[in-house]
């Protein structure tokens, strides 16, 4: 077995590099997601680490001095972080020019030759559902061999094996928390939402969703939901619970719609009842009164929900499934029942406009979720979305990121500019947040608890700073424009 490390490289203060979620992004507060993706392979490889990076402030010189000794070195990588991660390679592979580096995640998933080809210091990468893979590449087995895997040949040609099956015994694949209590410290993880300090983990992978715009199922996970068994759920969540003790307040079931199996996530609610832990999901805005009372009955806590648009033609366009009076009414239940709900939104889907961009900030003052998060559409290759705006010429000249890796917009429509959805994203947080509606309730959250009345301030601070930033590059967005057009 080769002597392994798994990486998440470090990159811009604050980016989310690996994140679970859908963008990868500097968040409005700081925040992190758990390196899921490497820490399922990480787990099958007997002997290897794993180190996330940007959450830990770990320098690039940090990693040098952690990675000498290692044979393999395996990188998540996404689109806006991929020439930064390369940095990080080559800054390795001039420390020890025989580590064998290899990339994981989805834009090389997608674009496995090009990035090959134009990136001679990777050696391989594995593509789709990349675990077994990783795990066949430490073990030492030819190359060629390897199903999912593309690599250079002894005459530098590029060559892609056949692609590996998808997962389906997912009760047979380790757990990750055990790497977690070994390799990462859980406090600085930090969700705005969620409780400190929280964990974030899957019990199965793909979405039967069919939304063009979400970037996990259409490059790695497949729209087939495979998933553990709640036996297997209930046994790893009694593993966590002896692993954490008490100093875990939340857990984040992180499957992209853990509750579109019913019966599955009650049973498994019924298991987090039996041990007292207090979680929170993924859910769909379509859940009936009668599955949410269980659920909360069995300790839900809080459901992150995408909502995306307050304009049914835009919904009905991105495939998303849902009805906005539905999302209405599965509002009201979640008031009526107490459950707390993050919902989050986003601007520039096809073909946004001014008018249902008022729509969306309407939709979301109307049903007022606890929080929200505000993305721009991010058009990543291998998701229909990209098709779409190639297809179009909705594309601009801008990185999906800026160099503080706040988000950007790399869309455009032909009447509305990508200045126009970046500015949307300030006036939504505003018209949101500064009403007595969605202040009212944190700052009783503030007075009744020490602990989140510190966190709160701390995040305000980051929020407001955020809000200048955005607010500033949009200023100097519509100032280029003006010299532009003069």
């Amino acid at each position: 077995m080769k002597k392994t490390l798994f990486l998440s490289p470090p990159s811009f203060d604050g980016f989310d590099g690996g994140a679970g979620s859908r963008y990868q992004a500097k968040r409005e507060i700081t925040s992190f997601w758990y390196p899921t993706w490497l820490a399922q392979p990480a787990a099958l490889v007997p002997g290897s680490k794993l180190v996330d990076a940007p959450p830990h402030g770990q320098t690039v010189e940090d990693v040098l001095e952690i990675a000498k000794d290692y044979e393999l070195i395996i990188m998540h990588t996404s689109t806006p972080s991929l020439a930064n991660d390369v940095k990080c390679a080559l800054s390795i592979e001039a420390q020890n020019p025989h580590v064998e580096i290899g990339f994981i995640g989805a834009h090389v998933a997608i674009l496995p030759e090009q990035t090959l080809n134009e990136n001679p210091v990777i050696d391989f990468v594995c593509r789709h559902e990349f675990d077994y893979t990783c795990l066949e590449v430490a073990e030492g087995k030819p190359w060629e061999q390897i199903k999912g895997l593309s690599y250079r040949d002894d005459n530098g040609k590029v060559v892609h094996n056949p692609d590996r099956e998808l997962i389906h015994d997912w009760d047979s694949m380790p757990s990750v928390l055990p790497i977690y209590a070994r390799d990462l410290d859980i406090t600085k993880y930090y969700i705005g939402y969620l409780l400190h300090p929280y964990i974030s983990f899957y019990t199965g992978r793909g979405c039967p969703a069919k939304c063009t715009f979400c970037l996990w199922p259409q490059t790695i996970g497949g729209h087939n939901y495979r998933t553990k068994s709640p036996e297997a759920v209930g046994r790893e969540m009694a593993e966590a619970k002896a692993i954490f003790g008490d100093k875990v307040q939340e857990y984040m079931f992180d499957d992209d719609t853990f509750t579109i199996d019913r019966h599955r996530a009650i049973a498994i609610s019924e298991h987090l009842k039996r041990l007292k832990l207090t979680w929170s999901c993924n859910a769909r805005a379509n859940l009936d009164y009668d599955t949410l009372k269980q659920l909360r009955d069995n300790g839900l806590r809080l459901l992150l929900v995408g909502f995306e648009s307050g304009n049914q033609e835009i919904l009905n366009r991105i495939k998303k499934g849902i009805k906005l009076e539905v999302a209405r009414e599965f509002m009201k239940n979640c008031r009526r029942l107490g459950i707390t709900v993050h919902g989050t939104f986003i601007i520039g889907l096809p073909v946004e406009t001014r008018e249902t961009i008022e729509e969306t900030i309407r939709f979301a003052c109307e049903i007022s979720p606890h929080t929200i998060q505000v993305s721009i559409a991010a058009p990543y290759p291998g998701t229909e979305l990209y098709e779409q705006a190639q297809a179009n010429g909705w594309f601009t000249n801008q990185s999906m990121v800026a160099s503080s890796g706040i988000q950007m917009s790399t869309l455009e429509y032909p009447n509305l500019s990508s200045a126009e959805i970046e500015d949307a994203v300030e006036r939504l947080y505003r018209q949101f947040y500064f009403r007595p509606q969605a202040i009212l309730p944190i700052v009783g959250e503030m007075l009744t608890n020490r602990q989140m009345f510190v966190r709160r301030l701390r995040e305000g601070k980051e929020f407001f700073s955020y809000l200048k930033e955005r607010h500033n590059r949009a200023a100097s967005h519509t100032s280029s424009e003006q010299v532009t057009q003069s």
